[in-house]
């Protein structure tokens, strides 16, 4: 069987609802989970709904989530947040880029360095050696197949240690797993800010 992407209005195209609904009835420990996220980040999000089909998605993504570096003295919020918004958006995902997105200013980014992370601007002018480093690797790790370079490993270790390089590599892989989860369920945009647009 063979797929093609030649219809690129849908490649990117945001959904108005998800593919499937949320069961009629919640677990318990969901509905908890769910309330609790309403509270932290004040949407209703439909993803902890939907995994409530199969609790063990729900659970598992759930820990996943909560164990994720979100800020780090090395791997700091900006970084984080580069990393976070460049990932959504090589994913196609408009959910994940208004999510991550959201607070930017918060991280030490400016809407320019938003708009180029969206655009694959990575040699932005405000972008630093080590950012762009960073953007290298995001770029090669949320790629398939993932084919790390000598030469990339050598800018990782001169510019990250091997504890950062970790915390960079979980964070990319957390991002792709959420980006292609929300994808695959057709997950439409929570309006957390007006930067999720991707333009092609």
């Amino acid at each position: 069987m063979k797929f093609s992407f030649s219809d690129k209005d849908n490649f990117f195209k945001d959904y108005d609802k998800a593919y499937i609904n949320p069961p009629k009835k919640l677990p318990l420990l969901i509905r908890l989970g769910a309330f609790i996220s309403k509270k932290v980040v004040k949407k209703d999000l439909m993803i902890p709904k939907l995994l409530a089909w199969y609790p063990k998605a729900a659970f598992s993504s759930g820990v996943l989530e909560s164990l994720v570096a979100h800020d780090d003295k090395e791997i700091n919020k900006r970084l984080l947040k580069i990393i976070r918004v460049q990932v959504s958006t090589l994913a196609a995902c408009p959910f994940c880029i208004d999510m991550n997105a959201f607070e930017y200013e918060e991280a030490g980014l400016s809407r320019q360095e938003i708009e180029a992370l969206k655009n694959k601007d990575y040699n932005f002018h405000t972008f630093s050696e080590q950012e762009k480093v960073l953007m290298e690797y995001v770029f090669l790790v949320t790629s398939t197949p993932v084919v790390i370079p000598e030469s990339m490993v050598e800018k990782l270790h001169k510019h990250f240690s091997p504890r950062g390089i970790v915390i960079i590599a979980s964070t990319i892989a957390q991002v792709n797993y959420w980006a292609r989860l929300i994808r695959s369920l057709g997950i439409p945009v929570a309006g957390f800010t007006d930067v999720c647009k991707i333009e092609k």
